[in-house]
């Protein structure tokens, strides 16, 4: 009796073969004759001795489908060959190109993102700048206004005493007619009390051309 590993070792050994000859594109090339040879040659070898005969038939016809299943792949394999390398090969350019698109757009993405980070950048300084700038026009139309309320109170002050001292002068102007008013009327009683009619005319007479000299003068 055959030694069963060996009979493994050697059925998968001729598998192997079968499975890179149809890989190596020799499935077409493989005749039927070939394929019925190395058939036949891994059913003598793995057909059981004596008593063991029927179970070596169904190991032929495993040997014989297994032979069949792999002449077949192989041949499919032969022909979708082309058609998978063309359908990878495509896949894995439009992947390639997906990609260099993704990497395009994120790129752009990231140079967007930069320029917007700029202007922010420049936003903010132009508003600090704005904020400094403006505290320094309220401060100087802060000043402006003092200078204006300054010059305002000064001319308000000056009028008022433009008038208090005109208001003055009238009141003194009228104290001196009321006094002189007043004295006069007291000379004239006086005099009138001491002279006698033709005294009173005379005296009356030099005080009046007296006052006409004065306002002559004036």
């Amino acid at each position: 009796m055959k030694d069963p590993q060996l009979k493994r070792a050697t059925s998968r050994a001729l598998g192997a073969g079968l499975l890179a000859a149809c890989l190596l594109g020799g499935a077409g090339a493989l005749s039927a004759h070939a394929r019925s040879r190395a058939a036949r040659d891994l059913a003598a070898f793995s057909a059981p001795e004596g008593g063991e005969e029927g179970e070596g038939h169904e190991g032929r016809e495993l040997v014989y489908k297994i032979i069949n299943f792999v002449i077949l792949f192989g041949a499919l394999f032969y022909l979708l060959r082309k058609p998978a390398a063309e359908f990878f090969a495509s896949r894995s350019a439009a992947i390639r190109k997906s990609l260099e698109e993704g990497s395009k757009a994120l790129e752009a993405s990231q140079a967007q993102l930069h320029a917007v980070e700029e202007k922010l950048a420049r936003l903010e300084s132009e508003i600090e700048s704005f904020k400094s700038q403006a505290a320094g026009e309220m401060e100087l139309e802060r000043a402006r206004l003092r200078q204006a309320a300054a010059e305002e109170a000064e001319k308000i002050l000056t009028a008022a005493r433009s008038q208090i001292e005109l208001a003055v002068r009238s009141a003194q102007l009228e104290l001196k007619a009321y006094t002189a008013q007043q004295a006069l009327a007291l000379a004239e009683e006086m005099i009138r009390q001491r002279l006698d009619d033709a005294g009173r005319q005379r005296l009356v007479s030099q005080f009046v051309a007296s006052l006409e000299a004065r306002e002559r003068k004036n």
